[in-house]
């Protein structure tokens, strides 16, 4: 008698399910995120072009910054989705280096992809580049120059001036790097040096003018609110004046919501419109006998308020975001008020100047001088919509990058120096080793060199003799020698003040390594069709899948 020696098929899957492992799964994923690298190079530094993305509603954004394009570019592969994510934390720890960190996370993988076609195990890649970064880490922190506080006060600007040039350099204000880096310096140096809330720097955005019509308030400004007649009679203008902040509602329909009233009697029916006129009224006499010559309140202050004010020369405005009430809560001291009664003179606050400006084709209301000030207010200005934005998402970058020097105040050389100075170092030290470890550290230190590399092409000079030059120049000891932009050539970056907070550098590298080596780490995609009414399940197994 015949047995079958067959295993029958066992479908633990639903039919539809698609799964793919091994290799191939790898050098797929591999492939995914190099093509997200090529669409990130082109925009890296100084002489980076810029990307124009326009989504399905139409809407147009010019940007070269990596977390935006990535965050606008509707990526669909799951394993592309990691460099976006990286991206983004970048974009959240330091604020610059977004596109740096997704182009040598790419390149990382690109060195792997040799190795796993000639069956190295992604276990061995993946130690070797986990080494290699810790070995980076520790050499940034060496090399790392300290400007301390303590130095002199104007050095210590100096370094940060620096720094935000550098950040600048490759976005679309570079012409105009000297005026906004002061703006960017004066904006951080005048926020609180505990937290460094950079929430409390405002930035508005006004069309017209140009980019250097854009102004710095040490102070809270905002656009004038909606107003009811009688605002005009109104003073713009006020020295040492008493602000005072509500959460109260100063509007006589206010007053009849939610009731039912029957009366028999016309006189009754006058008496209850008097008593509501008589609690409005009890509300703005409360107001206006604390002197307060400012008031602002988040909801709405309605016409009869307005007037009433406006005849006892009381500046009011109503609906007041909330986040322009916080800071000018923090910038003039004080306290947010839900009652009119019973407001205390530790409850006002003050500033120096308070005044109502024409900025381009709006009207600003401006607190300057403020005791309490913590806080400062960037007003834009620039010809086109996406030029104000891509202006903002600059400053943006420039300013985090001068928050994270005014914390941890270590510098090294940008434009390739110190990428370049890891790449030999990694380079010596993988001699010292033998084995397959040795081939992926120098495959590490090979990928580095993508950074000063698309510098020199995206600038068009010559990448494989400035390269050879740079080599060279590190060989012999010149540490901080990277691309200098202005000679078309190599030179000290040091020396040159082309400086990055080693934050920077050290997130993007630790950054990268974890993505790339996540990345090697899965060998199998399983991917359920979605069914109807319900979401789409994911599984995975052994190492990681998505």
């Amino acid at each position: 008698m015949a047995f079958s020696t067959q295993t029958p098929t066992i479908v633990v899957l639903k039919e539809g399910t698609d799964t793919s492992q091994g290799t191939g799964q790898i050098l797929h994923n591999i492939s995914a995120c190099l093509a997200i690298q090529e669409t990130l190079k082109p925009t890296l530094g100084p002489f980076g072009s810029d990307i124009l993305i326009v989504n399905s509603q139409g809407k147009t954004t010019i940007s070269n910054d990596g977390a935006t394009i990535l965050k606008l570019l509707d990526i669909v592969h799951p394993a592309a989705q990691m460099l976006v994510d990286i991206s983004r934390s970048q974009d959240a720890e330091v604020g610059d280096g977004t596109t740096s960190v997704t182009v040598l996370a790419g390149e990382l993988l690109k060195e792997a992809r040799t190795f796993i076609e000639e069956g190295v195990s992604s276990h061995l890649i993946t130690k070797g580049y986990r080494k290699a970064s810790e070995l980076c880490i520790a050499k940034i922190e060496e090399l790392a120059v300290n400007v301390k506080k303590s130095s002199p006060a104007g050095e210590f600007r100096e370094m940060l001036e620096r720094c935000a040039t550098t950040a600048m350099s490759s976005k679309l204000i570079s012409q105009n790097s000297q005026f906004f880096t002061k703006m960017v310096v004066d904006a951080v140096l005048s926020l609180d040096e505990q937290d460094l809330d950079e929430k409390l720097i405002g930035i508005k955005k006004v069309p017209g003018g140009s980019m250097e019509d854009s102004m710095f308030i040490d102070g809270v400004a905002f656009k004038k609110t909606f107003s009811y007649a009688g605002f005009e009679q109104q003073p713009k203008k006020f020295t040492n004046p008493k602000i005072i902040n509500l959460n109260v509602e100063l509007e006589l329909k206010a007053e009849k919501d939610n009731a039912e009233v029957r009366v028999e009697q016309v006189k009754d029916y006058q008496a209850i419109v008097d008593a509501e006129w008589q609690i409005i009224f009890n509300k703005l006499e409360a107001i206006a006998e604390t002197g307060a010559n400012i008031v602002l309140s988040k909801l709405p202050i309605g016409d009869l308020a307005t007037q009433y004010f406006a005849d006892r020369n009381i500046f009011c405005a109503g609906r007041v975001s909330s986040e322009d009430m916080d800071r000018v809560i923090k910038a003039v001291g004080g306290h947010v008020q839900s009652t009119c009664s019973g407001i205390k003179p530790e409850d006002i606050g003050t500033c120096e100047v308070f005044e109502e400006v024409q900025i381009g084709g709006d009207r600003y209301n401006l607190f300057k001088g403020c005791p309490q000030a913590k806080t400062c207010t960037l007003i834009l200005r620039g010809g086109a919509e996406q030029v104000i934005a891509e202006v903002e998402r600059s400053l943006h970058d420039a300013i985090m990058i001068v928050k994270r020097a005014v914390s941890h105040h270590t510098v090294v050389a940008g434009g390739g120096a110190i990428e370049m100075e890891l790449s030999k170092y990694l380079r010596d030290y993988s001699r010292t080793i033998a084995g397959k470890q040795q081939l992926i550290i120098s495959a590490f230190a090979k990928a580095l060199e993508v950074i000063p590399r698309q510098l020199c092409e995206n600038a068009g000079f010559d990448a494989i003799e400035l390269l050879n030059k740079l080599r060279s120049a590190h060989a012999k000891g010149e540490t901080w020698y990277g691309v200098d932009f202005q000679k078309e050539s190599i030179g000290d970056n040091m020396a040159g003040f082309i400086w990055e907070p080693a934050l920077v550098k050290i997130n993007a590298i630790a950054s990268a390594t974890e993505a790339a080596t996540l990345l090697l780490s899965v060998d199998e995609t399983i991917r359920n069709d979605e069914q109807e009414g319900q979401a789409p399940p994911q599984a995975g197994r052994g190492r990681g899948a998505y």
